[in-house]
Parts: structure tokens; sequence; C-alpha cells
């Protein structure tokens, strides 16, 4: 899918701050908001993994959009779905979850959802998408690691982390990579930072974000087939108490003043 049939909703060359993402004041010299892609697999993956880091960084000015690698077409257990309908259905609630959060834009690229593989041609696809949006940073799923805890990550979630790592480095990048994305009039993009969503006990960075607990909840209930009618405040409530008790053990800085966090693996790709 071209990024020409995405659909609309509607920080700087050092380490984060602590507790924080970039701010959107400066840019590597440029007087521009931060711009941050956010590549994950399927709708509601974001808005649970790091809604409350994306209203935060919306909240400071920061351009977000998101690329989603299937529209959840499986997703589903009630007999009166079909793939169809419930592709519809999903991507209509993910665009009015990333409307809840701020999020200028989604890209669904339309693979089929749990069959998703890191292969060439997902990788081609998300190197277009960064080379269309021109983020700065980019959020993505952990490849690493196959389970957190007693949670079984989709094999999706892996597939979509390890094709989005790829296609920053070095297909992104490499002008010479994928050249017919060139004759498309895609040049090349090199991103400067990575966030990676993966479990506490891989995180070498949080972002503090108790502002935005409600915010990361009201765009968890737009995905109503997924959902049902569960609140889910307060477990994200929970979630986010807990990590930030985690990045406390770790005296990662500034941790004293955290309430509610959100985990995440960085790699500053400025070094």
């Amino acid at each position: 899918m071209q990024p020409g049939g995405a659909s609309n909703v509607a920080g700087p060359p050092t380490i984060p701050r602590e507790g924080q993402g970039m701010s959107a004041e400066t840019n590597g010299g440029e007087d521009r908001p931060r711009r941050v892609l956010v590549s994950m697999a399927h709708p509601d993956d974001i808005e649970f993994g790091c809604g409350g880091t994306i209203a935060r960084w919306a909240d400071e000015g920061q351009e977000i959009f998101f690329v989603l690698g299937t529209s959840g077409d499986k997703g589903s257990d009630d007999p009166d779905y079909d793939s169809e309908k419930l592709m519809q259905t999903r991507e209509a609630e993910q665009r009015a979850a990333a409307d809840a959060l701020g999020v200028k834009e989604v890209m669904f690229l339309r693979f089929k959802d749990a069959e998703l593989m890191p292969d060439l041609e997902l990788r081609k696809a998300i190197t277009r998408a960064i080379r269309h949006f021109k983020p700065d940073a980019v959020v993505c799923q952990d490849p690493g690691s196959r389970y957190f805890g007693s949670y079984i990550q989709h094999p999706d979630h892996v597939a979509m982390g390890e094709a989005t790592l790829a296609a920053i480095y070095p297909s992104a990048r490499d002008r010479l990579t994928f050249p017919d994305l060139l004759e498309e009039g895609y040049e090349p993009h090199k991103v400067t930072e990575v966030y990676v969503r993966t479990g506490n006990d891989r995180a070498d960075h949080f972002i503090e974000t108790s502002d935005y607990l409600e915010q990361k909840a009201a765009s968890l209930r737009e995905h109503k087939s997924q959902l049902g009618d569960w609140d889910p405040l307060e477990a994200v409530t929970r979630w986010a108490r807990d990590t930030a008790a985690v990045a406390r053990h770790m005296h990662y800085p500034g941790a004293g003043d955290m309430e509610h966090a959100e985990s995440f693996a960085y790699v500053n790709m400025r070094r």
C-alpha cells in the first residue's frame, strides 16, 4: 500500500531528558517539532504499549504518525464478523483511538493478521513509510523477546519489530536498497532515535505518564471490538505504577519523582 493511501486522523540530537522524551523545542537545529513514527502490528498494540507516552509527546507539540502492519482482521471470536467486516471495524477503532491521543495520521499496510513475516516485502513497506513520513524517532515492538513474564508475545509483534528495525537500518538510509523506491520518489532518510517497547526487565529508558493515564484509557476504550465493556483505566494505572517502581529500583535518573511510567529500550542513532 502506498503512503498516499494513508488514513487521516485527528526533539533534538541528545539523549532524552530524565523521564521524558525529546522536546519539540529543537530538532537537529531545525525549527520544527520532532516527528515520531510508531510502527506496530495490530490496532490497539500502540495504545496498550505506549499510549501514555504518545499522548504526552503529542501534548508537547511533537508530530506523531502511526503505521500498522495489519488491520487485525483475525482478532475476534464473534461469529457475526468475517475478516473484511472486522478489518473495517478495527481500522475505524484505530483511527478514533489515534484521534484521542492527538496523532496526525494513521497508515494501514494491510498485511494479513497472524501471518506477518519479517521478510523483504514487509521491510520494504515499512521502509517506504519511513521515507514518506521522515521521522526523527521510531517506536517499535521488541523482536528479541518472545514473552514477558506470563505474557507470550504475538508472533506478529516479533515480526513487525524485526522488520521495522531492519527498515530503519539500513534500508531507509541506504540509497541503493530498494532502488524502485527512488523511482517512486522516496528519498533515503536517516532515523536518529529508536524506542523499542519492551518488558521492564529489558528496558533502559522510562517516561513519566501520570498526567496521561485517562487519555490512554480513553484511546483504549475506542477498541470496542476487543475490550467490550471493560474499562482499562484501573489496569493501565496499575501497570504504569509498577513500571515506575521498576525505574526507581534501577535508580533510573529522575525516577524518584515518577509515579507512573512506560518503559523502552532506547537507541541513539546519532552517536
